[in-house]
């Protein structure tokens, strides 16, 4: 086989020249086109990336501030849950102590009631029990009625301070000497010498009369009153029966 030289030559030179003319008019452009584009690209590729970045930062963002605004709504109910609770609580207590209130109201009315109408039950038994020891002891016999209640009536007048007794009828100063009926002279006469040797000195008695003492003696000075007489002893079983330790319960 024999080689053509000289047409491989220009072979060759043609090759050279088209792809000098390629290099210069077809590969320049286009592989500036390329790295147009390719900056072009990685400016889209960096937007892309920037705004993913901004994306993802705006969703932690949001995710943050989701989290935040539930636990702000957790913490809101808790709060409220608490407070509601506080409130029922401080109501309920309420409750209780208006209803506690009432019923010791109620109760203490209750008792009050109880015992104002034990008390008017007492009373009216004790006046009951008093008038039918009245009515009895109004049958005594007239002498009864006073010889009986001298010596008690010198027990009463001994049982005043000595400077009370000291003061009975001195200076001749006038006693009153009460009794249920009109006493006869033999009986004034007893009552002074009796009561004139309890006190050691002659004394001068004014007589009265008053039914209402049943049956006794009432003798009356100045700031002393000794008493012996039905009406008193009635008057002290009455006050002890209506006092409040004898009240019913």
């Amino acid at each position: 086989m024999r080689i053509d030289w000289s047409t491989l030559v220009l072979q060759t030179v043609n090759a050279l020249v088209l792809i000098g003319l390629l290099a210069r008019f077809l590969f320049r452009p286009v592989a500036g086109i390329i790295a147009e584009r390719q900056k072009v690209a990685q400016a889209l590729i960096a937007d892309a990336d920037a705004a993913r970045q901004a994306a993802t930062l705006e969703r932690d963002a949001a995710v943050r501030e989701t989290q935040q605004l539930v636990a702000a709504r957790t913490d809101a109910m808790k709060t409220i849950a608490a407070q509601a609770e506080s409130e029922k609580a401080a109501l309920l207590d309420a409750a209780r102590a208006d209803s506690d209130r009432l019923r010791a109201a109620a109760a203490a009315e209750t008792e009050a009631a109880r015992l104002e109408q034990g008390k008017l039950v007492a009373a009216r038994a004790t006046q009951l029990a008093v008038d039918i020891a009245t009515k009895l002891l109004d049958r005594l016999p007239e002498s009864a009625r006073v010889s009986g209640f001298v010596e008690g009536l010198v027990d009463g007048i001994m049982q005043l301070p000595a400077e009370a007794r000291s003061e009975l009828g001195a200076n001749d100063v006038a006693l009153s000497l009460a009794a249920p009926r009109s006493l006869g002279e033999q009986e004034q006469e007893s009552c002074r010498a009796v009561l004139a040797a309890c006190l050691n000195r002659p004394i001068s008695l004014q007589f009265e009369v008053d039914p209402s003492l049943i049956a006794g003696l009432e003798l009356t000075a100045a700031h002393a009153v000794v008493r012996n007489s039905f009406k008193a002893d009635l008057a002290q079983i009455s006050a002890a029966l209506l006092s409040g330790d004898n009240a019913p319960r």
